[in-house]
């Protein structure tokens, strides 16, 4: 007799999740200690006492319950929440559609089910929330691990290996508002008449751009420049920079793409990027004769956004190197190469204590045009929103919205990419932003 189901189609014996992920569990203590992955991150002298995970429905008795014990020691069983130093709950049909074979947004990573601009009831962490941020890499790895068990390895893009590099980079001093004179690092890649400029995303650096700067197609399209931000990467930090002090805000954001654009020369070149880069892009939009700027493409983009920053990216007691990665993994469309997705984990890994934190002091709130956007002018500065269908951050619903408060702007979602889309995929972004440039360059001959 099939499991009953109740008015939302959801089976009743997700309310307890040990038994409807009984495949994975099964096999969990095999997959886990055969897991690379998650041998690396236990592999550890640091980990001094027991830790216990637990992952339930809410409603439900039973969770699935994993303890790493010093020596790199790994056991699972299922059990009472009770047993557990931090559990990860949600609602049976969260759960459901979270362990699917095939994910939707945003039920492809907890971080997406705990919501931000997409809120859901019923999700969160009970218990020791110190010992989650400490062990949420342990968590997301142990999600990926049990829906691979339940349904087999996600089947993800492919990546093709190169054997050539087109990048030149080089390094030039500016005086950068808010973070004063620096060097900062660029590269450069590229034959092409139109010139554009690539902005990373929070906490990160230029590399994220390489698989673009690279494309055959866009080489002979464009003129690519892309570069660190002041103490980002391998630009080194302005003269006003004091260890855990970075902040950013649109004085200093703008301010910098714009002694860019005049260092280097640039005739109203593309701006383009995402995250806080797609913010910054509306911005540059509005204040294009100061930028100099000829367009932009905001991967993600709106007018105002804002959420609840009760997170461990700049505690002392937790690491970045790994809560930092974590927390934005999940962001990103799963089936991308997982060569592309391991690199966005290692940059976000990489970078200076505080980095990303000062980074979203303008993404959450701190840039805000929504009395501003109407007076973007595309006949000066085409403006074209270019968002990932994966992305719960700056979703593409918040964009198209953004997009018709300014008069003549041009809009379109991206299927099969996520927040970091110019890394994920480079192959299926390239074409989405080849028709954005040609958008843009018609509309400025218009």
């Amino acid at each position: 007799m099939p499991p009953v189901s109740d008015e939302n189609g959801t089976s009743h014996s997700w309310i307890s999740l040990p038994q409807a992920m009984s495949k994975a569990v099964s096999s969990l203590d095999k997959i886990l200690n055969n897991d690379p992955h998650w041998q690396a991150f236990i592999d550890t002298q640091a980990i001094i006492e027991p830790v216990t995970m637990g992952i339930q429905s809410t409603g439900g008795d039973e969770a699935i319950l994993v303890s790493v014990s010093p020596g790199a020691k790994t056991s699972s069983s299922t059990g009472s929440s009770d047993k557990a130093d931090f559990t990860l709950q949600a609602q049976p049909q969260q759960w459901e559609k979270f362990f699917a074979a095939d994910p939707v947004a945003p039920y492809t990573s907890f971080v997406g089910l705990q919501g931000m601009n997409i809120v859901q009831e019923g999700v969160g962490v009970h218990g020791n929330q110190v010992k989650f941020a400490q062990y949420s890499h342990l968590a997301t790895r142990l999600l990926e691990l049990l829906r691979e068990g339940q349904n087999g390895p996600l089947e993800e893009d492919d990546q093709p290996e190169m054997d050539e590099d087109h990048l030149t980079g080089k390094y030039i001093y500016i005086h950068a508002p808010v973070w004063g004179r620096t060097k900062v690092f660029y590269e450069t890649s590229g034959t092409g008449p139109q010139q554009i400029v690539f902005l990373h995303t929070a906490g990160s650096d230029s590399r994220q751009y390489h698989g673009v700067m690279n494309d055959a197609r866009m080489r002979e399209k464009c003129t690519m420049i892309a570069f660190d931000l002041p103490a980002h990467g391998r630009s080194f930090p302005g003269s006003n920079h004091i260890p855990g002090n970075h902040t950013n805000n649109e004085e200093a954001y703008v301010g910098t793409i714009r002694e860019m654009v005049k260092a280097l020369k640039l005739d109203k070149p593309i701006i383009c990027g995402a995250s806080m880069a797609g913010q910054v892009c509306v911005a540059v939009a509005i204040r294009a004769d100061e930028v100099g700027a000829g367009g932009t493409i905001p991967l993600q983009g709106c007018d105002y956004l804002t959420m609840d920053r009760q997170f461990h990216d700049k505690s002392p007691v937790v690491n970045q190197s790994l809560f930092n990665p974590d927390w934005i993994y999940g962001m990103m469309a799963p089936k991308s190469p997982k060569v592309n997705k391991l690199l966005i984990w290692h940059m976000y890994s990489g970078q200076a204590y505080g980095i990303f934190h000062g980074d979203l002091d303008f993404y959450f709130g701190g840039f805000d045009a929504r009395d501003r956007v109407a007076s973007i002018d595309v006949r000066k500065c085409p403006i074209y929103f270019l968002p990932g269908e994966y992305d719960w951050s700056t979703t593409p619903e918040m964009s198209q919205a953004t997009a018709k408060k300014i008069h003549g702007a041009n809009f379109s979602s991206m299927k099969g990419l996520g927040h970091f889309p110019a890394t994920e995929d480079p192959q299926k972004f390239v074409p989405y932003l080849i028709e954005a440039i040609d958008w843009i360059q018609k509309t400025r001959e218009s």
